[in-house]
């Protein structure tokens, strides 16, 4: 059975990273550990460690990409909760067999070899989840 190992992030969707940044590092002293691009994603983010997890600030990049219309719709905040998981193929597997809805059939991979997935927010009582499995 895959084990969910832990909340690897929490992503908070921002319309600018810099004015974000006044609260989260300003105020409540959490230094960020780096802010970069992602072209691929269409998303500037600036992570922000806090004990094993950490609070990522996204902020979209184009105006015509998903993250830009979620901003628009729904407005700056919590964007999505990312679990790691030890088998992401496998959970994939267990959540589409249960009837889950998942918005990516296949593990994506990103730039640094991290295998990574969406679940839709109608089979999670309105909550965007993400699953990482990272590279051993």
């Amino acid at each position: 059975m895959p084990e969910i190992k832990r909340i690897h992030h929490i992503a908070v969707l921002v319309e600018n990273i810099e004015a974000s940044l006044s609260f989260w590092h300003t105020i409540l002293g959490i230094e960020p550990a780096r802010i970069s691009d992602y072209p691929q994603e269409d998303a500037r983010i600036a992570f922000l460690p806090l004990g094993e997890s950490e609070i990522e600030l996204v902020q979209p990049t184009k105006p015509d990409s998903g993250l830009s219309r979620f901003l628009e719709k729904r407005g700056p905040g919590m964007h999505h909760l990312c679990l790691e998981v030890d088998d992401i193929l496998g959970l994939l597997q267990l959540l589409k067999s249960s009837g889950v809805q998942v918005i990516n059939e296949e593990p994506r991979i990103g730039e640094d070899g991290r295998l990574y997935a969406f679940i839709h927010p109608k089979s999670t009582s309105g909550v965007l989840v993400e699953l990482y499995q990272l590279p051993k």
